[in-house]
């Protein structure tokens, strides 16, 4: 009995070894954010002109993607196909900048409409924290939020 119980701990610890080593990989990191847009162009245009992206490469070539940079190791990928469809505030991708009524400036120079939580225009929403934040939408309807978070 004793060694049916030694052979079964021992099998339990082997079998967590791949988890742990997993484990000391590092946390999973964000790749890219796909959003399937139904003009590439308009969509394309709002990213880099309104949100100040820069396009990065991308490997098809067919005329449907374009891939932005919106971090160090992270993409937006905005993929060409989609019919027109409603999208939820709840539902949003935030950013960050380092100064948000210079941001708010921006928009207004653009003549893009944002607002709070609540579609207050040209107010910011106060998070408990103290960062500020506004909401837009970009030509597909889907939300954003831009704030100034400092992490």
């Amino acid at each position: 009995m004793r060694k049916l119980l030694s052979c079964c701990l021992l099998a339990i610890l082997l079998a967590l070894i791949p988890a742990r080593q997993a484990l000391a990989q590092g946390p999973t990191a964000l790749n890219h954010i796909a959003l399937y847009v139904v003009d590439l162009q308009k969509s394309s245009d709002f990213y880099k002109n309104v949100l100040l992206l820069a396009e990065v490469p991308e490997p098809f070539h067919d005329g449907r993607h374009v891939w932005l940079r919106i971090g160090p190791h992270s993409q937006l990928h905005i993929i060409q196909g989609n019919k027109a469809q409603e999208h939820d505030i709840n539902t949003h991708i935030a950013f960050s900048v380092p100064d948000l009524a210079k941001f708010m400036a921006h928009l207004d120079k653009l003549n893009v409409r944002y607002g709070n939580w609540i579609s207050e225009a040209r107010k910011t929403t106060p998070r408990p924290d103290g960062v500020k934040q506004i909401y837009l939408q970009d030509p597909d309807g889907f939300w954003l939020e831009v704030n100034d978070d400092k992490f």
